[in-house]
């Protein structure tokens, strides 16, 4: 597809910036792995100030000669007439030149990424990412673990491939026990960030793909880029998000809110859909790569001064949440090259799988800054100056199931292919400690 999105003279950021501080920009390209146009993009700027000054100029100089004709006899109009023509063509075409440039000048502004964070790794990809914390340590099985699908076969907790033949690859479905275990862990996350001070909010799986790039997901402004991550649906301008963070981050798009409205939390519950184009090959059984899933998500808006605070908030919840569960796991700070195009700081939290004998990961929390806030035009009004600024946002993961499930059932095991149910559980789980058997 070759559709492109609507770019607003807001930018992710701010001209200004790019201006004064070019070779943090520059750095933040290197860093990042993303083409460094910043010298382009400074020269359009120059070029486009200088169009609109003489556009102004001009403007100003046809305004006089406007009224100068008024004042003037019928016989003295028609050289001030023919010179205001003549001005006036000027003008359309530096206006039609301006248009080209500003088109262009905004196209490589939304491919210049975040900059990050100076305590993030600075490396290439997740090779350079580094392991911060480790919670927990592997149980000790007297027994050589099972994979979670091989316990879900063992207990009828699912139909392969019946579903495959149904709904195709990377498709799956829970039955019985596994599938009241996945609906208790979803609930007891969202209750738990209710009582937190957040705002559930269910969030609808389809969405129009301009949500998808003021999100700041993919760089620059061709739909295109998105081919290998988003399902779209042969309806105009519609296509089924990959997260409800995309939805959320529009909840307040061009809204001014009061300061005391902020931090304004959400926690987002929705149906999400990614294509895995990446994952060919990867994770091909089982519930760790799937198209469709179930996500429950945090998100907030804050001052900017609020986001550090914010950011401990979120990856406390989840360090919380999954030692509610039980399970072992570690944080990574995520590298430059790592962590994508629109975020300041990135760090993952990834569970023990005892069947891989090694982390998968279950959530990640990324710091954005006003990158987001400059697209959607989300703002608040600050006490006292009444001066209107960008928010920031933040996000991380509540929960992401099935995977969970997986982490799970693998590191709650049992011999006999039953599965222990973490105590956090056992209420939405009718008191059962336990489920499943050997068959």
């Amino acid at each position: 597809m070759t559709t492109r999105f609507n770019q607003t003279e807001l930018k992710m950021i701010d001209l200004k910036f790019i201006r004064e501080h070019p070779d943090a920009v520059r750095h933040a390209c290197k860093v990042k792995n993303f083409d460094d146009v910043i010298d382009k993009i400074l020269e359009l700027d120059v070029r486009v100030r200088a169009l609109k000054t003489s556009t102004q100029t001009k403007t100003a100089e046809k305004n006089k000669i406007t009224a100068a004709i008024a004042a003037t006899d019928t016989c003295g109009r028609a050289p001030l007439v023919a010179e205001s023509k003549k001005i006036g063509a000027e003008i359309a075409d530096d206006e039609a030149a301006l248009k080209t440039l500003e088109a262009e000048l905004s196209d490589l502004l939304h491919r210049v990424p975040q900059i990050p964070s100076p305590d993030s790794p600075v490396g290439p990809d997740a090779t350079a990412n580094v392991v911060t914390k480790i919670v927990g340590k592997p149980a000790k099985l007297d027994f050589t673990p099972r994979a979670h699908y091989e316990i879900m076969d063992m207990n009828g907790w699912w139909m392969p491939e019946k579903i495959a033949e149904i709904c195709g690859s990377r498709t799956y479905c829970l039955m019985g026990a596994a599938a009241e275990l996945d609906l208790a862990i979803q609930t007891f996350v969202i209750q738990k960030m209710i009582t937190k001070g957040f705002i559930f909010i269910q969030v609808p799986a389809i969405v129009r793909p301009q949500m998808v790039f003021d999100a700041g997901h993919f760089p620059g402004g061709d739909l295109s880029v998105m081919d290998n991550d988003v399902f779209y649906l042969n309806v105009p301008d519609k296509c089924l998000s990959g997260t409800g963070e995309i939805v959320i981050n529009s909840l307040h798009r061009d809204e001014t809110m009061p300061e005391d409205a902020l931090p304004l939390k959400y926690v987002g519950w929705s149906p999400c859909f990614r294509k895995e184009a990446g994952a060919a090959g990867r994770d091909t059984r089982g519930l760790v790569r799937v198209h469709q899933f179930h996500k429950v998500e945090q998100f907030i808006f804050c001052k900017p001064e609020q986001s550090e605070e914010m950011y401990k908030l979120l990856l406390g919840l989840l360090e919380e949440i999954l030692t509610d569960l039980e399970l072992p796991y570690h944080v990574l700070s995520t590298s430059t090259g790592d962590m994508g195009f629109n975020k300041i700081k990135m760090d993952d939290m990834e569970a023990w799988m005892p069947s891989a004998n090694k982390y998968v990961e279950l959530g990640s929390c990324s710091a954005i800054g006003e990158f987001q806030s400059r697209r959607t035009n989300t703002r608040y009004r600050e006490n006292g100056t009444n001066e209107v600024k960008f928010c920031a946002t933040l996000n991380n993961t509540a929960m992401a199931l099935p995977r969970t499930l997986a982490a799970v059932i693998e590191n709650h095991q049992n011999a006999d292919g039953s599965v222990n149910i973490p105590k956090a559980l056992h209420p939405l789980m009718g008191g059962r400690k336990k489920i499943g058997t050997a068959k």
